[in-house]
């Protein structure tokens, strides 16, 4: 049994004013391609399929459009998983229509743990495992507050429900098993969209459970054979557990993913359960670039880019280290790219000396800063200890969060 591993597309993001609609459809061409070479017998979505909960139309088309052409691939299951960025709604609308294309869509969880339990068959019809199919969990489905409860108890009680949760869909997929009298005991391969204990983050991840819990302990899985998982953008295995897997996303998202390495993961199985692990390189099919330091030394850098492949201008963020105020960065940063295919998306200023203060005295404009970034400037001026501002900037997380959500709503 071969499965293909990956997450987050986040289609119909729009990065900076920028469409990336050309990149995904490259994406999605190349991922279809590569089902036909490998021989994959299914595909495993782990969620964030859009960016948003109300995606373009164009989003929807060529998800649509992809999930129509798998069928002339020999891929025999396609799951799609509900991510933090998804809406439920919008993934389920189309559940049933999209069951008669040999899809499966989770788009959040019910009390049933049979719901989330599914058969993979391999291209001859036969199964060759079973799928825990647990999308994003949102807290409200599993937790509610009770007055008097500490952070930290929060935290364990959400903890908790997502191992509770986990542990009942794993049962039920090992009853499962039982019941296809299958004494070789199938494989169980269970999927997630959340941080874990030890994953590597980038600036395009959101927090999921602001207030409430930092990371899911990897312990607290079960003993499934393989584990996909989706939310972190960089592809990587968590340290000791080499079949829990984050496939990462295909496109750089952020400019500080500029240099990672983009992945699919294809999952081999046999009986007796995980047999090999291979991480696919994805094509670049959009160059991101993320200088910094002085004016010279930006100019420097910049006549070392190589020019992007034909049709694919680079997109360049710089971030300029200085004490000086120059009216005319923007206009000397597009004089150094003059005559070449990169667009300059942001200019930002850093100080050589940091002074705690206001956005006004640290001359940088306010949309070169990230919200948390201009509380945190708030909160260096006032007489606060450690622990009163952490109580704050969790509270003012939490906020935005809220406000993000709705936003996605």
């Amino acid at each position: 049994m071969r499965i293909i591993h990956t997450s987050d597309w986040h289609l119909g993001q729009h990065f900076m004013g920028k469409s990336r609609e050309a990149e995904h459809r490259a994406f999605l061409d190349w991922l279809r391609n590569f089902i036909i070479r490998s021989g994959a017998d299914a595909l495993v979505v782990a969620g964030d399929i859009f960016d948003t909960g109300t995606p373009p139309s164009y989003a929807r088309a060529i998800y649509n459009d992809f999930i129509v052409s798998l069928q002339k691939t020999g891929c025999s299951m396609t799951v799609i998983l509900g991510g933090n960025h998804d809406s439920a709604a919008t993934l389920n609308e189309a559940r049933e229509l999209l069951a008669c294309l040999k899809t499966s869509v989770t788009g959040n969880i019910t009390p049933s743990p049979k719901d989330h339990v599914l058969v993979l068959k391999d291209a001859r019809g036969c199964p060759g495992a079973i799928v825990c199919t647990i999308p994003f969990i949102r807290p409200k489905d599993l937790v509610i507050s009770m007055a008097g409860q500490s952070g930290q108890d929060k935290k364990q009680a959400l903890v908790e429900a997502i191992a509770d949760f986990y542990k009942g869909v794993f049962g039920a997929a090992c009853d499962l098993g039982k019941e296809l009298g299958d004494k070789s005991c199938l494989p169980i391969i269970a999927t997630g969209h959340l941080t874990v204990v030890g994953g590597k983050t980038s600036e395009s991840v959101r927090d999921i459970y602001i207030g409430s819990l930092d990371a899911f302990p990897v312990v607290k899985f079960p003993p499934a054979d393989y584990i996909a998982l989706g939310h972190l953008h960089r592809g990587q295995k968590i340290k000791g557990a080499d079949h829990i897997r984050y496939s990462g996303s295909p496109i750089p998202l952020s400019f500080d993913e500029g240099k990672s390495l983009k992945q699919i993961l294809q999952v081999d199985f046999d009986r007796g359960g995980l047999k090999k692990i291979e991480e696919v390189a994805i094509p670049s099919f959009r160059t991101l670039v993320c200088i910094k330091g002085d004016l010279e030394q930006i100019e420097n850098k910049i006549n070392e880019l190589p020019d992007p492949a034909e049709d694919k201008s680079l997109w360049l963020e710089v971030e300029v280290v200085t004490d000086d105020y120059l009216t005319d960065l923007g206009n000397r940063v597009q004089d150094m790219i003059e005559d070449r295919p990169i667009e300059l998306l942001r200019i930002r200023r850093k100080r050589k000396r940091f002074e705690p203060g206001l956005v006004d005295e640290s001359r940088q404009k306010l949309e070169e800063l990230k919200p948390h970034e201009v509380f945190l400037r708030r909160l260096e001026l006032e007489e606060v200890d450690d622990l009163e501002k952490d109580q704050l900037m969790g509270l003012f997380k939490n906020i935005l969060s809220q406000v993000e959500q709705g936003d996605r709503s």
